[in-house]
């Protein structure tokens, strides 16, 4: 009888009575810093919730920010760390004093925006106080869920979390003098009245974001500061940096950081945590080991030869007061330019600007002989005002010039040449500074052109495996776009395609294989030529997605792919949308509305090998606009699925769909580059001339030929066609007769008629090609069919077609 409840006398449950006492001696302890925790604790003892966590209120309003939780890790029920206070989450309709208990049902519906657990989980989300103070979050696996006596024990819970509530971005009383708390996954940093003092802040106006202080550091500091701050940059332990920050008036302000990273514990961020105080009174300027520190830290994160020319020239043009900045590679005997600044050309030498290649100028080394002694010296050399110099050098300093090779290894990798237009004196530390930057601007120079290289391989690789250009198609224009992410060098894993397909028929797809690496671009590769020639040989969408979902379960492959697969008729102007686990098209009417549409969906393909993948149905209108995307156009971190569509859908019905090009340039223009990103768009605008069609089923009878013929006949006529009927006739008799002879199953007659051009096509179950005989002896009693019908028709082929083929053969028609 464990199972048995009694009850006080009030109806309420032991249960319940146990929660009220253990939650009212908790919330009484208002001092302690565990306190909202152990309250958590007792969602999980008496409502039997395998997850509790309760959100607060950033100070802006705008997000919803996990500020505690107990339980098993987020990540396994699929909860985030933050949520939109305005966006449709039940975490935010919770905020908003709408409590909400979901199932499994109800939580699948959810699935594709990611905002709540896809698994068989039970969800409760509930206000903590009426005035939109935040919200309790609860999850439950038990089959069962959520009964009456647990929901009204995370009613309790919810009380007692309201009073008070902790906030988002705290104002830093329970930090040291001086102390921060920086969250790495989100950059919510908690900070105290002190350190917003030091950036000139008042504490009513700082919104949380660690971005809001960098912006108020000096630029040449930044990168620094973001290989501390970033967690891509740091292990766990300590740091300590010297910056500056802006002032309203005056020199800038020396801080110095101090600061540790600590893991966050199983399903928690990790943290930066740490003191920033005054170190102005310890310097009275910048010396020339911080420059080079900082130097050193700006190439340590740059990833590309122009990042590494845009760090010197912030390391060394306003400290040494010059007046121009050049950044040259050297390869193969010719100097590349790839920095300069300013990078106006009138402020260049005119010798330069003849040598102008769109952009940087480029020119043999033999035609700066002083440059090119210097380099092979592999030494700095300095020249005061007055050198006597070539004029391609002379006009760069002509206050003074300073031409630093930059050596890596046993080679060069290129020069930088600083000027000034004024007399220039030249100290012994200055001398010591650009020393020292060459040497680290070479080994970067060096690490960068890898980069480029291996970037632009991987670029190459990437572009073989996607289509090379989209074909010109029946009454539709259709463009597509491909960008890279510029997290990495590691290949992407979305495609597109569009296919061409017979009776004016194309097949829209898009795809996105798990992962990024070479084999998910493998993967991607042979998904892509999967689905096209599954398409060609005539299947139905479903049919195709099937036959591909059944492949990649066969490779040996652990990962998966999702894919939305259109067919579109271009006579008819409708379409049959088959989704595999990936966002549904967007449609733009030709009045501007946009509808994300309401297509069924599949799960992903290598999931699941007996999976059904419904068609659903799309109607277009002339001018109507199809768009497929990936998911790292419309997701980020900052947004969930949903209002990345929402968003997406409100540009393109924005947008001019005439000129379709510049619309996906739009499109694309402010995505993140954190995810690989394709987008496919069609403009349907309708055939202005529609093929006249008939068909006829070829029953096997002795008299079938004759009835093909006949058909033939009638539907020529009809349509007023008098010339060259005896060879279509003829062509009718001989592809009939061939399937009925050489073939089982169904026979089907087509004829199309379209701008002139007359098409027979006799459709059978056998994929077996007819074959041309390349000689035939005047004994021979079969084999001229073929040659009969090449002598004829303008052109023949065959087509697969679904379990079977096509042979076909057309005629123009003489006027």
């Amino acid at each position: 009888m464990a199972n048995v409840v009694s009850e006080g006398a009030d109806g309420r449950s032991t249960r319940t009575l146990r929660a009220e006492g253990a939650l009212r001696t908790i919330a009484a302890d208002q001092e302690s810093p565990e306190r909202v925790r152990r309250i958590l604790e007792q969602a999980l003892v008496f409502a039997g919730a395998a997850f509790a966590a309760v959100y607060t209120p950033s100070a802006d309003g705008e997000l919803l920010y996990l500020a505690e939780s107990v339980g098993v890790p987020r990540t396994m029920c699929g909860v985030r760390d933050s949520y939109p206070t305005a966006g449709r989450a039940p975490v935010a309709e919770a905020h908003r004093g709408r409590p909400a208990w979901l199932g499994p049902e109800d939580l699948a519906a959810q699935a594709q925006s990611r905002r709540v657990p896809s698994r068989d989980f039970f969800l409760a989300a509930l206000p903590v106080r009426d005035d939109g103070g935040g919200c309790l979050l609860a999850v439950s696996e038990r089959t069962h869920g959520f009964d009456a006596d647990d929901r009204v024990c995370l009613g309790l819970v919810a009380d007692a979390i309201a009073s008070p509530v902790p906030a988002a971005t705290a104002d830093g009383a329970d930090l040291p003098p001086g102390g921060f708390n920086l969250a790495m996954d989100t950059g919510r940093v908690r900070v105290g009245v002190d350190i917003l003092e030091l950036f000139g802040l008042d504490p009513d106006d700082f919104d949380g974001r660690v971005e809001t202080l960098l912006s108020l550091t000096v630029p040449e500091d930044l990168p620094s500061l973001m290989s501390v701050v970033e967690a891509d940059h740091m292990t766990i332990g300590d740091r300590e940096l010297e910056f500056r920050v802006l002032q309203p008036a005056g020199p800038p302000k020396w801080l110095r950081l101090s600061g540790r990273l600590v893991p966050g514990g199983e399903g928690r961020p990790a943290r930066l945590v740490g003191t920033v105080a005054d170190a102005s009174t310890l310097r009275s300027d910048i010396t020339d080991v911080a420059r080079v520190q900082r130097l050193a830290a700006a190439l340590a994160t740059a990833v590309t030869v122009r990042d590494v020319g845009k760090a010197v020239v912030a390391a060394l043009r306003r400290p040494l007061r010059a007046d121009r900045i050049a950044l040259a590679e050297l390869e193969n005997d010719r100097l590349v330019v790839t920095v300069l600044d300013p990078p106006e050309p009138e402020a260049w030498p005119e010798s330069w600007r003849t040598e102008w290649r769109t952009e940087w100028p480029d020119a043999p080394l033999r035609t700066v002989p002083t440059l090119a002694a210097a380099l092979r010296e592999g030494r700095s050399r300095i020249w005061p005002a007055g050198s006597p110099l070539e004029a391609a050098l002379a006009e760069v300093g002509p206050g003074g010039l300073a031409m630093l090779p930059l050596p890596a290894g046993n080679r060069m990798a290129g020069a930088c040449l600083i000027g000034w237009d004024t007399p220039h004196d030249f100290g012994a530390d200055e001398r010591a500074l650009l020393t020292a930057a060459a040497g680290l601007a070479g080994q970067a120079l060096m690490r960068a052109r890898a980069f480029d290289a291996e970037h632009e391989l991987v670029g190459m690789l990437q572009r073989q495996l996607l289509p090379r250009r989209l074909p010109r198609l029946p009454g539709a224009v259709a463009v597509a776009r491909y960008l890279p992410s510029t997290a990495g060098l590691e290949l992407g894993g979305d495609w597109y395609d569009v296919i061409p397909l017979p009776d004016n028929h194309v097949a829209l797809v898009i795809g996105d294989v798990q992962g990024h690496s070479a084999g998910a671009a493998t993967l991607m590769g042979q998904m892509r030529t999967a689905l096209r020639a599954y398409a060609v040989e005539g299947h139905p969408p479903d049919v195709v997605v099937s036959h591909a979902n059944r492949l990649l379960m066969d490779m040996e492959t652990d990962l998966f792919a999702t894919c939305c697969y259109v067919d579109v008729d271009m006579e008819e102007g409708s379409a049959w949308c088959v989704r595999a686990g990936h966002l549904p098209p967007v449609l733009r009417h030709a009045d501007g509305r946009t509808d994300i549409a309401e297509a069924e969906g599949g799960p992903p393909l290598g999931v699941v090998r007996q999976s059904d993948f419904p068609m659903s149905p799309l109607r277009l209108q002339p001018g109507t606009v199809v768009a497929l995307t990936t998911d790292g156009l419309v997701e980020s971190h900052e947004a969930d699925i949903d209002e990345g569509m929402d968003r997406f859908a409100r540009q393109l019905s924005a947008a001019d769909p005439a000129h379709l090009g510049q619309v996906a340039d739009a499109l694309l223009g402010k995505a993140p580059r954190s995810d690989d990103v394709a987008l496919l768009l069609l403009r349907y605008d309708g055939m202005a001339v529609r093929p006249l069609r008939e068909s006829w089923s070829v029953w096997r009878v002795p008299q079938a030929v004759g009835h093909a013929r006949r058909f033939t006949r009638r539907t020529l006529r009809s349509w007023g066609v008098s010339e060259d009927i005896d060879a279509a006739l003829l062509v009718v008799s001989e592809l009939v007769t061939n399937a009925l002879v050489h073939t089982d199953g169904k026979v089907r007659l087509d004829i199309t008629l379209v701008s002139g051009r007359l098409r027979l096509a006799v459709a059978d179950a056998s994929p077996r090609t007819p074959v041309k005989p390349t000689s035939i002896g005047w004994e021979a009693t079969g084999g001229r069919g073929i040659l009969l019908v090449e002598a004829v028709s303008a052109a023949w082929g065959t087509l697969p077609v679904s379990g079977g083929k096509q042979v076909w053969a057309e005629f123009v028609l003489r006027h």
